[in-house]
């Protein structure tokens, strides 16, 4: 009798720990966004085995729990709806309701510092907050996280457009999100999951960077420093450190506040190396795998300052590595949209000097030549000298808007300021032809065109004079360079007057017709399709 009601009891205690608590992700929550005329995939942990169903204006799908309690499932959304409707997901005797769900355009926004940027520092901050009762406008913002392996969950949550939370919204994805709701007239929802600082291998799996041999061995190196990491040492040398700090904030302290300068920095806490913000792979573990597979039209990026660093791997194998990797993850060729590198530092003066910010926003550049359904804002006309983060958000927001509005949903406009399509020598000039002129390429101030640098076989660079023949093409000379061969175009970090724009008043991207400085450069890349 003891041992039968035994049997029985351990029986019973089994059942208990096996039901699980219908959950979803903390993004499946109020006021999201579904992306409209799509099978919306929602997902989430129940019992192992049971059955789940989802319900959404009228619309209904049933799902069950794998072994290990996981299930996924997708909704048909339908067309484009303001009214805030709600899912209800049921299992056993648990449900979760989600209210105010608004069907329109999804997109997923990530990056390093100028994405995270919010609209409190921007420079139209006013303007917008006195226009930002807009509730068919939603942001989900991550919270800044890391892990060691990818994650199915992250904290944050999603916000209706007012003036009280207008504040936080990253700047450029606002302005990206409000244009298209302009011209649309549709609910747009961003999700927003982005950390300053930090390079494109960060947000990219190690799987993939694996397959490429200059990311590898940054994958290889964090590994081997998390197989050396000790936890007990890093204490130590970390006590050891904030010592020294502690000493030097004393003494800083003690100087006038006139002479003090800048106070000295306090130690990080020490953390494993594959847990470490920055290191491959980390935040895609922490900020990119919890959302794949969240149905959204595309997503647009503002990174690249982290990599702008002689002894990178070149931008043009990275960023096209981990918009791949995400494409995979998702299953979905989603475009993907991308903000060049601003104009920053003190301006150049001498032609030919050679510079790793401008190298990496041409390779930006190239980037739009190998791989598909990709697009880029031009923005090295609002920048500053000393400042790496513009001010200026609304044009790089809108800019991306731009190659949106044309490409995702089939507006009729120039989308990107003039792009390199291909040279040619022409007695002895160089006749530069440009795609996305508009109804003309010309001087945005009226003066002559500027920063045009041209160099013969001796690789010797002179300032050119350039000047814009027909609708398409700039002719550039020079008469110290009878005989040329190549030409750039905005070749610096800033390049203080570069004028060149099409009838829309976009900039011209930065160029170069040689690859001198790079024999990693893909000389098939150099030219642009027409």
């Amino acid at each position: 009798m003891h041992r039968c009601l035994l049997v029985l009891t351990l029986g019973l205690a089994t059942q208990v720990t096996a039901i699980a608590e219908l959950s979803v992700p903390r993004f499946f929550g109020d006021h999201m966004v579904l992306q409209r005329e799509r099978s919306a995939p929602i997902w989430g942990t129940a019992t192992p085995g049971a059955d789940v169903t989802l319900e959404l204006n009228g619309t209904s799908a049933t799902t069950k729990a794998d072994a290990d309690g996981k299930w996924r499932a997708g909704i048909q959304t339908g067309s484009a709806n303001n009214s805030g409707s709600t899912l209800t997901i049921r299992s056993g005797g648990d449900t979760i309701t989600i209210d105010d769900v608004l069907i329109g355009e999804v997109w997923f926004a990530s990056g390093q510092s100028n994405m995270a940027f919010t609209m409190r520092g921007a420079a139209s901050y006013d303007a917008a907050l006195a226009e930002s009762d807009l509730p068919a406008i939603r942001m989900f913002n991550a919270a800044p996280t890391t892990a060691v392996d990818p994650q199915d969950d992250i904290a944050g949550q999603w916000s209706v457009c007012s003036p009280e939370t207008l504040p936080s919204y990253s700047a450029v994805a606002f302005f990206f999100a409000r244009k298209l709701h302009q011209e649309l007239g549709v609910p747009v929802g961003v999700i927003k999951s982005a950390w300053g600082g930090k390079p494109v291998e960060t947000f990219t799996s190690r799987e993939a960077l694996a397959t490429l041999p200059g990311t590898k061995k940054l994958v290889d190196a964090a590994i081997k420093a998390d197989k050396a990491y000790d936890p007990e040492k890093a204490k130590v040398a970390y006590r050891a450190r904030l010592d020294q700090w502690e000493s030097a904030m004393a003494d800083w302290r003690k100087k006038p506040a006139d002479k003090r300068g800048r106070a000295p920095r306090k130690p990080a806490s020490p953390k494993r190396p594959l847990n470490t913000e920055g290191k491959p792979g980390v935040l895609y573990n922490a900020m990119i795998h919890p959302f794949v597979g969240y149905a959204m039209r595309g997503a647009i990026w503002y990174q690249g300052e982290a990599n702008a660093k002689p002894g990178h791997v070149p931008y043009d194998r990275t960023l096209p590595l981990m918009i791949r990797d995400w494409r995979e993850r998702w299953n979905d060729d989603f475009s993907f949209y991308f903000v060049q590198l601003a104009n920053f530092r003190a301006p150049s003066t001498q032609p030919g000097t050679p510079d790793p910010w401008a190298l990496l926003q041409d390779r930006m550049r190239l980037i739009l030549d190998t791989t598909p359904k990709t697009g880029m804002a031009t923005i090295n006309d609002v920048g500053a000298a000393n400042d790496i983060h513009p001010k200026n958000k609304k044009d790089p927001g809108e800019r991306l808007a731009r190659w949106a509005l044309a490409k995702d949903y089939g507006r009729d406009l120039v989308y990107s300021g003039p792009l390199y399509r291909s040279s040619k020598v022409d007695g002895d000039a160089i006749r530069v032809t440009f795609d996305q002129a508009g109804q003309g390429l010309k001087s945005r101030d009226g003066e002559p065109l500027q920063r045009f640098e041209i160099a013969g076989k001796d690789r010797q660079w002179h300032w050119a004079e350039a000047k814009v023949v027909g609708k398409h093409s700039v002719l550039v000379s020079s008469s110290d360079v009878p005989d040329p061969v190549a030409v750039r175009y905005a070749w610096a970090s800033n390049p203080e007057g570069a004028n060149l724009v099409n009838s829309e008043g976009l900039p011209a991207s930065v160029f170069r017709t040689d690859n001198w400085d790079d024999v990693e450069a893909n000389p098939q890349a150099l030219s642009r399709r027409k």
